[in-house]
């Protein structure tokens, strides 16, 4: 349990203590250097790239984000691009209309998304500080004491403030006293990463017959991933992965095993769905897969994670800077945990639907979702929720339309040409004719003259519209650019 304590420590440095170096952790730690924010990242695990790799698809809204940092297209080049999804027998989603420069799925291996952000990293000067285990936290009116273990033995860090980003076991959760309630809702998944000698026409394939499940995606470097289970003869965790039973499970789903090789890598896992009750709790956040859990369908897992990454980043900076009040960081876990509640909703809705075990219930399923998708509509929204895309955040009353909404690539005139090359640097980006373009000066905050003819539009640092106007005068932007700087 955390210790909530009066008295003062040494001085914090205004340093941020990231516990945990998965994507979410990298991604924050990177974030928060960017901004010149000191930043200890722990991370228990030993030196060296792990080859667990649960997490193989990176969605637009992720890519997005990754983008807006420069480091998208490095990724991309390691992955493969899918604009389909089949989901149950001929059910398909389509994903190649989205509003986005990224309409696909990219496929691609955990550690090769963790690879991209640690060379940010490198780049950047922080240095992840492995073999270092959180055992103990408290806090104080002005930062927060982490009880770390190394080889060297125990120590105390300080920090202004810490996060925890160290995975569904989280010992910063765990240390804070944050419930972390729900169940257990897939026992003994299968991964395998293996080649496949007559591989599936559809790029990405899936199917289920109520018990038994199969996700088959390939690789760029010719490998396949493939997710299986059956729940009628679940097994122990600790035991190994038998090449025969993913055969079985294939062919009793898919029609084929296609093939399939020796895996060059297996691994058995169970699958949650649970939220930490708070994502903070005094100068301590929660993010990734410490504040949520969710079931592997749609793959939302990582991708959420990086997005709560982004969204307290800029946030920690701005107080760190003393460009905004302490009360902007309340709106972290405002924003982001309805986005959590929704995502363990949506994956547990299509995971539910792939559970269905009788046949006539099956085929309805499959002949309903099959005309839906037939719909644009209903694709598309199915698509969006997918991608990430649909995320919004609340607004005031009263305020512009667009005011909490993903502010999408625009196009600029000049260079940068984009609005995500504007957001590189984590700066406040405002949207507006160039004669509006001084007030912004004033205030430290990068002006680009928008060509889609929208209106006037304040951009947050992760990519979402902090206000709008249709008409505003100069006098109305000063003042709009006052309220993220000013913590409102």
């Amino acid at each position: 349990m955390s210790e909530i304590i009066d008295t003062q420590d040494q001085n914090t440095d205004g340093r941020v203590a990231v516990v945990g170096a998965g994507p979410t952790g990298l991604l924050l730690a990177g974030d928060l250097a960017e901004a010149g924010i000191p930043v200890t990242l722990l991370e228990r695990r030993h030196a060296g790239r792990s080859n667990l790799s649960r997490a193989l698809v990176v969605h637009a809204s992720a890519l997005e984000a990754l983008d807006a940092r420069g480091i998208a297209d490095e990724l991309i080049a390691k992955g493969a691009q899918v604009q389909s999804l089949r989901l149950f027998d001929t059910v398909s989603v389509d994903v190649s209309g989205l509003p986005t420069p990224y309409p696909y799925l990219l496929v691609v291996p955990q550690y090769e998304t963790e690879a991209v952000l640690q060379a940010r990293l490198e780049r950047l000067g922080v240095e992840i500080r492995y073999e270092s285990e959180v055992v103990g936290l408290r806090q104080d009116a002005d930062g927060v004491t982490l009880t770390v273990r190394d080889a060297a033995g125990t120590r105390e860090e300080r920090a202004a403030y810490a996060v925890g980003t160290d995975g569904n076991r989280s010992s910063v959760r765990k240390l804070l006293g944050v419930e972390f309630p729900g169940h257990t809702v897939v026992a003994s998944v299968m991964l395998v990463d293996a080649r496949l000698s007559d591989p599936p026409p559809a790029q990405i394939a899936t199917n289920t017959t109520g018990e038994k499940f199969a996700f088959v995606a390939p690789f760029k470097d010719g490998y396949h991933r493939i997710i299986a289970w059956d729940q009628s003869h679940p097994k122990a965790e600790t035991e190994p992965v038998d090449i025969a039973e993913v055969r079985e499970i294939m062919r009793a789903t898919l029609g084929s095993d296609f093939g399939i090789g020796e895996p060059r890598w297996s691994s058995r896992f169970h699958s949650d769905e649970r939220q930490a009750e708070r994502y903070r709790v005094g100068r301590v956040f929660l993010a990734g897969d410490a504040a949520h859990a969710h079931s592997p369908a749609g793959g939302q897992g990582m991708n959420t994670g990086l997005l709560d990454a982004a969204n307290l980043a800029w946030k920690l900076a701005a107080v760190l800077h003393g460009r905004a009040a302490e009360e902007l960081l309340e709106t972290y876990e405002a924003e982001r945990y309805p986005v959590g509640t929704a995502v363990i909703k949506g994956s547990g809705r299509l995971l539910r639907l792939a559970q269905i075990k009788a046949t006539p219930a099956r085929k309805l399923r499959n002949l309903a979702m099959h005309f839906a998708l037939q719909r644009p509509l209903v694709n598309r929204r199915i698509a969006m929720a997918l991608s990430g895309l649909w995320v919004w955040y609340p607004a005031p009353t009263g305020v512009h339309g667009l005011t909490g909404h993903r502010a999408g690539d625009v196009p600029l005139e000049g260079s940068p040409s984009r609005l995500s090359e504007a957001l590189r640097g984590g700066s406040f980006v405002l949207l507006a004719p160039a004669d509006l373009h001084e007030a912004a000066a004033k205030a430290g905050v990068r002006a680009a003259v928008p060509t889609d003819g929208g209106p006037v539009r304040l951009v947050r640092p992760d990519g979402f519209i902090a206000w709008a106007a249709d008409a505003p005068s100069a006098d109305e932007v000063v003042l709009a650019i006052g309220v993220p700087e000013g913590g409102l």
